[in-house]
């Protein structure tokens, strides 16, 4: 079943379930992905978004919201942080199992190697690649430092 799918059957399931503030995060989700859709019609792209959009869409939502968690945590607001953080764990039900940090190691090694990168030129390649096999399944702001110490 692929994403799409998943994340409106999960729409309705919370609409019959009277789940309010999941069926908010899930129309939220919604309302992102038609978004990108739109755009993408307008730029000649009737098929619009595919899976790995519609991930890497999920993946800056969870990361806007970890912002504004600690935005409000700091400000002294903990019942908008858990709101946030309530937010973060439904988007992350659509998101795949992130990588442990042996496997970003052994996924940045195997990507090294496939492109022949051998110089800190050569990084653009392999985050590229990176992104094409892993979007949703590690931090690539996180990954990018590690990238660089082991062209470097």
């Amino acid at each position: 079943m692929d994403l799409r799918t998943r994340i409106t059957d999960a729409l309705k399931s919370a609409m019959k379930n009277r789940e309010t503030d999941r069926l908010s995060t899930l129309r939220l989700i919604n309302a992102a992905i038609k978004d990108r859709d739109i755009a993408l019609r307008g730029e000649g792209r009737p098929e619009g978004v595919d899976e790995a959009e519609v991930l890497a869409i999920l993946g800056k939502m969870v990361k806007q919201r970890q912002e504004s968690a600690r935005s409000y945590e700091e400000a002294g607001r903990v019942d908008l942080a858990e709101r946030e953080r309530a937010e973060i764990e439904i988007i992350g039900e659509f998101l795949p199992r992130q990588l442990s940090d042996s496997e970003i190691d052994a996924a940045i090694a195997a990507a090294i190697s496939e492109t022949g990168a051998d110089s800190i030129r050569d990084m653009g390649k392999v985050m590229g690649e990176l992104k094409s096999r892993y979007t949703g399944q590690m931090d690539f702001g996180a990954v990018g430092p590690r990238v660089r110490d082991r062209l470097g």
